[in-house]
């Protein structure tokens, strides 16, 4: 199971995207670990777990992205992991914002209420979900 160190190690290998192999000092210094050794122990358990495969001249890339626990949520978009409810609380915003501005003119009361209650809540939820993803983020 990834957790604590060995999880920020490999969501940092995931967001430097197809970049290819990282070494041990990269990681010590990216993620500001004391010491190598400490990098270097966290590598090795992602080796382990057959996450990641080590390389002919010591540095170490990944296997291929695994969809671990949390990382389930989030799509790649370049070299940024974002939580998948970002997509989702876009499009309802943007459709929700569309059909407020063709709505059939004059406006009507109540159809205009329906969009902003029945859009407002479900972006609202949406964006909410967004962030409660982003905040499991490791690092």
């Amino acid at each position: 199971m990834l957790r604590g160190r060995t999880w920020q190690v490999y969501w940092y290998m995931l967001s430097k995207g197809s970049e290819g192999e990282v070494t041990v000092r990269e990681v010590q210094r990216a993620l500001a670990y004391k010491s190598p050794s400490i990098a270097s122990h966290h590598l090795e358990r992602l080796k382990d777990l057959g996450l990641v495969t080590r390389t002919r001249d010591g540095g170490y890339s990944l296997v291929g992205e695994v969809k671990l626990g949390v990382l389930r949520h989030f799509i790649r978009l370049g070299r940024i992991l974002v939580p998948r409810f970002v997509l989702y609380a876009s499009f309802d915003t943007v459709l929700t914002l569309l059909s407020l501005l063709f709505l059939p003119k004059p406006i009507d009361l109540l159809a205009s209420s329906f969009v902003v209650i029945i859009g407002g809540f479900s972006s609202a939820a949406f964006w909410y979900e967004a962030y409660r993803f982003w905040k499991l983020k490791p690092y």
